[in-house]
């Protein structure tokens, strides 16, 4: 999925912004999760990015993980960016290895679309808007209201790991798919 997102995605005007056919993603969905294999190169790269937001929402406790969620939240409230990108190096380092790896696939994958965003319209304010919630939820469930907030935050903090993706992961971030 991200190979396909990371090949198409920079060129497709709203890629995870829009959703593909509801009956095709439920119908992927089910051969994925009962273990068929899928060939997604001939399905909507739309319903690929739906699939893969599906993917990352029911990942126990979030790839950027729950327990952590407070640090995460309070990362843009320190002060300048050095000292955030510093701050969000130390919370990667308390996740699970193939946490960071996906979200180093991730963040390439967002990276190569961000730098498109005049052809796609999915600038590093967009894609967090779309991608954001997927990543990172709160622990216990909340009123709509904070979790409205929580969405706005999350947002901001997925934003600023785009922008600054490179000086987080490593600058290898952009050819981690190496010439496809």
């Amino acid at each position: 999925m991200l190979s396909l997102l990371y090949q198409e995605g920079p060129s497709t005007k709203g890629i995870f912004r829009r959703s593909g056919s509801a009956k095709t993603f439920k119908e992927l969905k089910e051969k994925l999760d009962s273990g068929t294999e899928v060939d997604l190169a001939h399905e909507s790269i739309f319903v690929t990015a739906s699939l893969f937001k599906d993917f990352l929402r029911n990942i126990p406790g979030s790839i950027l993980s729950s327990q952590l969620c407070d640090k995460w939240m309070s990362v843009l409230d320190q002060g300048n960016n050095e000292e955030k990108i510093k701050s969000i190096q130390r919370l990667i380092e308390h996740l699970p290895r193939a946490n960071v790896v996906l979200l180093r696939y991730i963040f390439g994958v967002l990276h190569g679309i961000e730098m498109r965003s005049e052809e796609n319209q999915m600038n590093a304010f967009n894609l967090a808007v779309c991608i954001a919630p997927s990543l990172l939820w709160p622990p216990v469930s909340s009123t709509p209201d904070i979790e409205s907030e929580f969405i706005k935050k999350i947002s901001s903090l997925v934003q600023f790991l785009i922008e600054n993706c490179c000086r987080i992961f490593g600058d290898e971030i952009t050819s981690l798919f190496g010439e496809i």
